[in-house]
């Protein structure tokens, strides 16, 4: 039997290693698109033509669940759901995303000189300072920079010893906290909270799958019935008419009275409108099969007569099962439960999640610099001359940036120190109120999930009670039919012989044709109830092939 697998779990790891890298040439693409795009393409049913035989559309059940997988937008719609907590666990790895922070300004000042140490009459200054700061948060909860700045100066001040001048700072600086948020459990945990929401919606997305199968075989089993209940009536319908032409013709020979004949012929007016209404039934049941494989939206494909394979014929004897067994089953297998159970485990994450904000925030601090100055440097004589004249410049050295980055990277020059910060609030009622709700979510929870494993054990045993009831229906039904083939049969003869009259033959024929439908209503009653049971134990998906990863 062939498997119809939906590949719907990826790696947490692999959505965040995803995002591209500066300066990778996806990077830009990613962040600097020349348009969004907006447009969605949806393609057209899928695989029709390979069911297209002798121009008619031809489905086991099996090809049928197939044909709604690949086409019915239902479908579509609940796998689409799941990629909104895919994303979430791509957006919960954010907080370990590095940023770099670069400014540069360019700043030309001229003020007016109000002291003999401005070094100029009217003071000229040009500030240009250039920024770099790197900041990443680890898995720890450390959250460390890089920083680095260069500061070059430009000024007409005859006292200025380097002119331009450059001072670079590289700086490292860590913050670690000690209480609150500390450790890699509680830094992860919105990823590990994203995930078992996505585990979640996996197990909603089956529950959903499975209501959507269970929608689209009833489909198929409408028709099944429909065209079975076509057949009976076009039965039904040929022996009204062998009775009405044989009353005609023995009223042609005089054999019975006029008056006889308005029976026969009430018959075959009942059974042929009992025909039309069949045939639209059969129509209407058709159009909504169409619908659920995409049918309808393929011109070459809405309008071809429909073959469904699937027979309509008695169970098979077999053993009633264990009502506990099948309960057992039900309780270990069904998304639903397995998705509340889910939430259980999610809310002990929440939980740990408020009690940590209750904690006090104590976090310790800890830098390092390093500085270099550089420029082109002038030694001067006389700077404070006492006879007003100007400083005289014995000598220029050249410089530049290089000499502030060689200075600043000797760390001849050092600033480091550390410190605690500490912030204890007074009373906090929002954390508290919010742990109380992680509480009473979770109570909430255990009850929602003991009220639906008990529905889960109750529609077990119904539909049990169902199927067994089905099964007992078609023995009864088809031993009414047998009876009443028989009694048209002995009617048949009697009529014959001329002991009976038409009435009593009619009416025969009549109840064959009821008893007929009811087996047929009876045999889709039981395939109905297997439906409902395989629904119920959350086995369907499996016994259709059908695997979600």
């Amino acid at each position: 039997m062939r498997t119809v697998t939906f590949l719907l779990v990826i790696s947490s790891l692999a959505v965040a290693s995803d995002e591209p890298f500066f300066p990778q040439p996806a990077y830009f693409k990613r962040h600097f698109p020349i348009a969004a795009p907006t447009r969605v393409e949806l393609q057209p049913p899928a695989r029709l033509s390979d069911f297209i035989v002798d121009g008619k559309l031809e489905l086991s059940l099996k090809n049928y669940i197939d044909l709604v997988l690949a086409n019915n937008p239902d479908v579509s719609i609940q796998k689409l759901s799941v990629e909104y907590q895919k994303n979430a666990i791509q957006r919960a790895f954010s907080v370990f995303d590095p940023a770099v922070l670069a400014s540069f300004r360019s700043t030309r000042q001229q003020t007016p000189s109000n002291s003999v140490l401005n070094g100029a009459a009217s003071l000229n200054q040009l500030t240009q300072p250039l920024s770099i700061n790197y900041t990443q948060l680890l898995g720890t909860g450390m959250t460390y920079s890089v920083g680095f700045s260069d500061t070059k100066i430009s000024t007409n001040s005859a006292f200025a010893t380097y002119n331009p001048s450059y001072g670079s700072n590289l700086t490292f600086n860590i913050t670690q906290p000690l209480l609150r948020g500390r450790g890699s459990y509680f830094v992860r945990l919105p990823i590990t909270l994203a995930r078992s929401r996505l585990k979640s919606s996996q197990y909603a997305l089956e529950d959903q799958l499975i209501q959507l199968v269970s929608n689209a075989e009833l489909a198929y089993w409408a028709v099944v019935e429909a065209r079975e209940s076509l057949l009976v009536q076009e039965k039904s319908l040929a022996l009204a008419d062998t009775s009405l032409k044989r009353s005609k013709r023995e009223l042609e020979l005089g054999a019975i009275s006029s008056l006889e004949i308005y029976q026969p012929e009430a018959n075959y007016a009942n059974a042929e409108l009992a025909v039309t209404q069949a045939r639209y039934r059969l129509q209407q049941a058709e159009d909504a099969l169409r619908r659920q494989i995409g049918a309808d939206l393929d011109p070459k494909a809405r309008d071809l007569p429909l073959v469904l394979t699937e027979s309509v014929s008695p169970p098979v004897e077999t053993a009633t099962p264990d009502k506990e067994q099948v309960v057992a089953r039900a309780l270990a297998r069904r998304p639903d439960l397995k998705a509340l159970a889910e939430n259980l485990g999610a809310d002990d994450l929440t939980i740990a999640q408020a009690n940590n904000a209750l904690l006090p925030d104590l976090s310790l601090t800890a830098q390092y610099g390093s500085f270099g100055q550089g420029g082109t440097f002038y030694a001067r004589q006389n700077v404070f001359a006492g006879d007003g004249t100007s400083s005289q410049i014995i000598t220029a050295i050249p410089g530049g940036f290089g000499d502030a980055w060689t200075q600043m990277f000797g760390f001849g020059y050092p600033t480091y120190g550390f410190g605690l910060t500490l912030r204890l609030p007074v009373k906090d009622r929002k954390a508290s109120a919010d742990l109380a709700d992680a509480v009473l979510t979770k109570r909430l929870d255990a009850l929602k999930l003991r009220s639906a494993q008990q529905n889960a054990r109750l529609q077990v045993l119904q539909a049990l009670s169902q199927v067994e009831n089905s099964k007992a229906s078609v023995q009864m039904a088809k031993v009414a039919r047998d009876l009443a083939q028989k009694r048209v049969d002995a009617d048949q003869k009697r009529y014959d012989l001329g002991t009976t009259t038409i009435f009593f033959l009619l009416a025969s024929q009549n109840d064959l044709a009821a008893a007929e439908s009811a087996l047929v209503r009876e045999s889709i009653n039981y395939r109905r109830n297997i439906l409902n049971l395989l629904q119920r134990t959350g086995e369907l998906l499996e016994e259709r092939g059908i695997a979600v990863q």
